[in-house]
Protein backbone atom coordinates (compact mmCIF):
# COMPACT_ATOMS: atom_id res chain seq x y z
CA UNK A 1 0.00 0.00 0.00
CA UNK A 2 1.30 3.66 -0.73
CA UNK A 3 2.60 5.26 2.58
CA UNK A 4 1.11 7.98 4.14
CA UNK A 5 2.97 11.47 5.52
CA UNK A 6 3.57 14.93 5.60
CA UNK A 7 4.04 17.27 2.23
CA UNK A 8 7.42 17.69 1.53
CA UNK A 9 8.74 20.82 0.64
CA UNK A 10 12.04 21.54 -0.87
CA UNK A 11 14.90 24.02 -0.66
CA UNK A 12 18.71 24.78 -1.88
CA UNK A 13 18.50 26.53 1.37
CA UNK A 14 15.96 29.21 3.25
CA UNK A 15 14.09 30.72 0.24
CA UNK A 16 11.47 28.04 -0.10
CA UNK A 17 10.51 28.52 3.32
CA UNK A 18 8.56 32.20 1.62
CA UNK A 19 6.57 29.44 -0.31
CA UNK A 20 6.57 27.23 3.07
CA UNK A 21 4.96 30.24 5.07
CA UNK A 22 2.03 30.66 2.08
CA UNK A 23 1.44 27.01 1.99
CA UNK A 24 0.65 26.69 5.57
CA UNK A 25 -1.37 29.88 5.72
CA UNK A 26 -3.40 28.67 3.17
CA UNK A 27 -3.92 24.90 4.18
CA UNK A 28 -2.83 24.68 7.63
CA UNK A 29 -4.11 21.47 8.66
CA UNK A 30 -1.43 19.27 6.93
CA UNK A 31 1.73 18.31 8.12
CA UNK A 32 4.74 19.67 5.97
CA UNK A 33 8.45 18.04 6.41
CA UNK A 34 10.87 20.77 4.97
CA UNK A 35 14.41 20.65 4.05
CA UNK A 36 17.17 22.91 2.69
CA UNK A 37 20.73 21.32 1.02
CA UNK A 38 22.14 24.73 2.63
CA UNK A 39 25.66 22.14 2.53
CA UNK A 40 25.51 22.57 -1.17
CA UNK A 41 23.50 25.83 -1.90
CA UNK A 42 23.12 28.30 -4.14
CA UNK A 43 21.97 25.94 -6.96
CA UNK A 44 21.74 28.80 -9.17
CA UNK A 45 25.06 28.51 -10.55
CA UNK A 46 25.62 24.89 -10.88
CA UNK A 47 25.18 22.89 -13.50
CA UNK A 48 22.09 21.13 -14.77
CA UNK A 49 23.67 17.59 -13.95
CA UNK A 50 24.58 18.38 -10.41
CA UNK A 51 21.31 20.12 -9.82
CA UNK A 52 19.54 17.16 -11.19
CA UNK A 53 21.64 14.88 -8.79
CA UNK A 54 21.15 16.88 -5.25
CA UNK A 55 17.67 17.02 -5.97
CA UNK A 56 16.75 13.79 -7.15
CA UNK A 57 18.54 12.86 -3.64
CA UNK A 58 16.88 14.95 -1.66
CA UNK A 59 13.36 13.88 -3.01
CA UNK A 60 14.53 9.93 -2.25
CA UNK A 61 14.64 10.92 1.03
CA UNK A 62 11.23 12.35 1.42
CA UNK A 63 9.87 9.34 -0.10
CA UNK A 64 11.67 7.75 1.87
CA UNK A 65 10.09 9.40 4.63
CA UNK A 66 6.24 8.37 4.04
CA UNK A 67 5.96 11.79 1.88
CA UNK A 68 3.48 11.16 -0.87
CA UNK A 69 3.99 15.03 -2.12
CA UNK A 70 7.02 16.94 -2.80
CA UNK A 71 6.61 20.20 -3.85
CA UNK A 72 10.01 22.00 -5.36
CA UNK A 73 9.89 25.16 -3.44
CA UNK A 74 13.07 25.91 -5.60
CA UNK A 75 13.04 28.00 -8.54
CA UNK A 76 16.26 26.67 -9.78
CA UNK A 77 15.59 22.78 -9.03
CA UNK A 78 12.24 23.33 -10.76
CA UNK A 79 14.05 24.60 -13.97
CA UNK A 80 16.72 21.86 -14.34
CA UNK A 81 15.49 18.81 -12.20
CA UNK A 82 11.66 19.03 -11.89
CA UNK A 83 10.61 17.59 -15.72
CA UNK A 84 13.34 14.81 -15.53
CA UNK A 85 12.18 13.16 -12.14
CA UNK A 86 8.46 13.64 -13.46
CA UNK A 87 9.31 12.06 -16.38
CA UNK A 88 12.16 9.34 -15.75
CA UNK A 89 12.55 8.94 -12.36
CA UNK A 90 9.24 8.92 -10.79
CA UNK A 91 7.93 6.02 -12.96
CA UNK A 92 10.49 3.35 -11.37
CA UNK A 93 11.03 4.94 -7.89
CA UNK A 94 7.67 5.76 -6.82
CA UNK A 95 4.86 5.64 -9.69
CA UNK A 96 2.52 6.34 -6.81
CA UNK A 97 4.08 9.57 -5.39
CA UNK A 98 4.10 13.53 -7.14
CA UNK A 99 6.58 15.96 -7.21
CA UNK A 100 5.15 19.36 -8.39
CA UNK A 101 7.25 22.95 -8.87
CA UNK A 102 6.91 26.11 -8.31
CA UNK A 103 7.37 27.66 -12.20
CA UNK A 104 4.47 26.09 -13.82
CA UNK A 105 1.61 27.38 -11.37
CA UNK A 106 2.85 30.53 -11.91
CA UNK A 107 3.20 30.68 -15.74
CA UNK A 108 -0.48 29.73 -15.59
CA UNK A 109 -1.32 33.15 -13.92
CA UNK A 110 0.95 35.50 -15.25
CA UNK A 111 -0.75 36.70 -17.79
CA UNK A 112 -3.53 37.47 -15.71
CA UNK A 113 -1.58 40.42 -14.20
CA UNK A 114 -0.02 42.11 -17.92
CA UNK A 115 -1.86 44.30 -19.74
CA UNK A 116 0.86 45.86 -22.28
CA UNK A 117 1.82 41.57 -22.39
CA UNK A 118 5.33 42.63 -21.72
CA UNK A 119 6.69 40.33 -18.50
CA UNK A 120 9.85 41.05 -16.60
CA UNK A 121 11.60 37.78 -14.41
CA UNK A 122 14.11 38.34 -12.13
CA UNK A 123 16.01 35.07 -11.01
CA UNK A 124 19.32 33.10 -10.50
CA UNK A 125 21.59 32.43 -13.34
CA UNK A 126 20.69 29.11 -13.79
CA UNK A 127 17.03 29.58 -13.98
CA UNK A 128 17.34 32.37 -16.29
CA UNK A 129 19.63 30.02 -18.56
CA UNK A 130 16.86 27.57 -18.70
CA UNK A 131 14.59 29.96 -20.11
CA UNK A 132 12.21 27.75 -18.44
CA UNK A 133 9.63 31.12 -17.62
CA UNK A 134 9.86 31.99 -21.38
CA UNK A 135 8.80 28.80 -22.41
CA UNK A 136 6.09 28.00 -19.71
CA UNK A 137 4.37 31.26 -20.12
CA UNK A 138 4.64 30.66 -23.90
CA UNK A 139 2.33 27.98 -23.20
CA UNK A 140 -0.31 29.56 -21.78
CA UNK A 141 0.28 33.05 -23.31
CA UNK A 142 1.75 32.61 -26.69
CA UNK A 143 1.14 36.42 -27.21
CA UNK A 144 3.25 37.90 -23.84
CA UNK A 145 7.05 38.48 -24.32
CA UNK A 146 9.63 37.57 -21.69
CA UNK A 147 12.57 39.76 -20.54
CA UNK A 148 14.80 38.09 -18.41
CA UNK A 149 17.63 39.44 -16.24
CA UNK A 150 19.82 37.04 -13.87
CA UNK A 151 20.98 38.68 -10.61
CA UNK A 152 23.76 36.58 -9.21
CA UNK A 153 24.63 38.74 -6.13
CA UNK A 154 20.76 38.81 -4.76
CA UNK A 155 20.67 35.79 -2.99
CA UNK A 156 24.27 35.64 -1.31
CA UNK A 157 23.09 39.41 -0.35
CA UNK A 158 20.19 38.15 1.32
CA UNK A 159 21.72 35.34 2.93
CA UNK A 160 24.02 37.10 4.72
CA UNK A 161 21.97 39.47 5.85
CA UNK A 162 23.36 42.43 3.45
CA UNK A 163 20.07 42.94 1.85
CA UNK A 164 19.13 45.46 4.19
CA UNK A 165 22.16 47.40 3.82
CA UNK A 166 22.40 50.43 1.25
CA UNK A 167 25.14 48.36 -0.36
CA UNK A 168 22.73 46.01 -1.58
CA UNK A 169 21.05 48.86 -3.50
CA UNK A 170 23.78 49.12 -5.87
CA UNK A 171 22.97 45.50 -7.11
CA UNK A 172 19.71 45.41 -6.64
CA UNK A 173 19.15 48.98 -8.77
CA UNK A 174 21.20 47.76 -11.58
CA UNK A 175 19.47 44.50 -11.93
CA UNK A 176 15.95 46.02 -11.83
CA UNK A 177 17.40 48.80 -14.29
CA UNK A 178 18.79 46.41 -16.85
CA UNK A 179 15.83 44.69 -16.48
CA UNK A 180 13.33 47.38 -18.00
CA UNK A 181 16.00 48.58 -20.20
CA UNK A 182 15.63 45.29 -22.05
CA UNK A 183 11.35 46.82 -22.59
CA UNK A 184 10.41 50.11 -21.37
CA UNK A 185 6.50 48.77 -21.30
CA UNK A 186 6.88 45.90 -19.07
CA UNK A 187 4.27 46.16 -16.63
CA UNK A 188 5.03 43.05 -14.71
CA UNK A 189 7.97 41.87 -12.89
CA UNK A 190 7.68 38.02 -11.74
CA UNK A 191 10.13 37.34 -8.85
CA UNK A 192 11.91 34.23 -9.99
CA UNK A 193 13.52 33.35 -7.53
CA UNK A 194 11.85 32.47 -3.95
CA UNK A 195 14.44 34.50 -1.45
CA UNK A 196 13.52 37.79 -4.06
CA UNK A 197 10.22 38.39 -1.90
CA UNK A 198 12.77 39.79 0.99
CA UNK A 199 13.65 42.72 -0.73
CA UNK A 200 10.38 43.73 -2.71
CA UNK A 201 9.80 47.29 -1.85
CA UNK A 202 13.73 48.08 -2.97
CA UNK A 203 12.96 46.35 -6.08
CA UNK A 204 9.83 48.00 -6.80
CA UNK A 205 11.86 51.93 -5.46
CA UNK A 206 13.56 50.97 -8.57
CA UNK A 207 10.75 50.12 -11.22
CA UNK A 208 8.54 53.03 -12.93
CA UNK A 209 5.39 53.90 -11.38
CA UNK A 210 2.85 51.30 -11.67
CA UNK A 211 4.87 48.06 -12.69
CA UNK A 212 3.16 45.44 -10.50
CA UNK A 213 5.81 42.73 -8.19
CA UNK A 214 4.80 39.22 -8.60
CA UNK A 215 5.95 37.26 -5.51
CA UNK A 216 4.81 33.07 -5.68
CA UNK A 217 3.95 31.98 -2.50
CA UNK A 218 0.53 32.77 -2.25
CA UNK A 219 0.00 31.31 -6.04
CA UNK A 220 1.67 28.29 -5.40
CA UNK A 221 0.05 27.98 -1.82
CA UNK A 222 -3.53 28.16 -4.47
CA UNK A 223 -2.42 26.19 -6.92
CA UNK A 224 -1.42 23.02 -4.55
CA UNK A 225 -4.87 23.57 -3.02
CA UNK A 226 -6.27 23.22 -6.04
CA UNK A 227 -4.11 19.96 -6.82
CA UNK A 228 -5.05 18.36 -4.16
CA UNK A 229 -8.58 18.87 -4.43
CA UNK A 230 -8.40 17.31 -7.95
CA UNK A 231 -6.14 14.46 -6.78
CA UNK A 232 -7.88 12.52 -3.53
CA UNK A 233 -5.55 9.73 -4.33
CA UNK A 234 -3.02 12.21 -3.28
CA UNK A 235 -4.94 14.56 -0.47
CA UNK A 236 -5.55 11.20 1.36
CA UNK A 237 -2.41 10.08 2.15
CA UNK A 238 -1.39 13.52 2.98
CA UNK A 239 -1.45 13.61 6.54
CA UNK A 240 -3.08 16.18 8.89
CA UNK A 241 -2.14 17.37 11.99
CA UNK A 242 -0.20 20.64 11.74
CA UNK A 243 3.13 19.63 12.51
CA UNK A 244 5.54 21.21 10.61
CA UNK A 245 9.29 19.64 10.76
CA UNK A 246 12.31 21.58 9.05
CA UNK A 247 15.88 19.84 8.64
CA UNK A 248 18.80 21.62 6.77
CA UNK A 249 22.25 19.57 5.24
CA UNK A 250 24.31 22.21 7.37
CA UNK A 251 24.76 24.04 10.42
CA UNK A 252 21.38 24.19 12.63
CA UNK A 253 22.36 27.16 14.42
CA UNK A 254 22.41 28.92 11.29
CA UNK A 255 19.35 27.70 9.83
CA UNK A 256 17.15 28.60 12.76
CA UNK A 257 19.08 31.87 13.20
CA UNK A 258 17.80 33.12 9.45
CA UNK A 259 15.22 30.65 8.69
CA UNK A 260 12.74 33.30 10.68
CA UNK A 261 13.33 35.95 8.37
CA UNK A 262 11.73 33.84 5.67
CA UNK A 263 9.20 32.08 7.36
CA UNK A 264 7.83 34.65 9.30
CA UNK A 265 8.04 32.58 12.39
CA UNK A 266 10.66 31.07 14.98
CA UNK A 267 12.16 27.36 13.49
CA UNK A 268 13.65 24.80 15.08
CA UNK A 269 15.58 22.68 12.65
CA UNK A 270 17.10 19.32 12.59
CA UNK A 271 20.73 18.18 10.83
CA UNK A 272 20.17 15.49 7.90
CA UNK A 273 23.93 14.68 6.77
CA UNK A 274 24.40 14.77 3.45
CA UNK A 275 25.85 11.35 3.51
CA UNK A 276 22.71 9.91 4.34
CA UNK A 277 20.79 11.28 1.29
Amino acid sequence: MPLSGPIGVFDSGYGGLTILKDIVHRLPDYDYLYLGDNARSPYGTRSFETVYQYTLQCVKWFFDKGCPLVILACNTASAKALRTIQQNDLPNIAPSNRVLGVIRPTAEVIGEYSKTGNVGVLATKGTVLSDSYVLEIQKFYPGIRVYQEACPMWVPLIENNEHISSGADYFIQKNVEQLIAQEKNIDTVLLGCTHYPLITNKISSYLPKGVKVISQGDIVANSLQQYLDHHPEIETRCTKGSNRVFFTTDSTEDFDNHASHFYGAFVQSKHLDIVKL
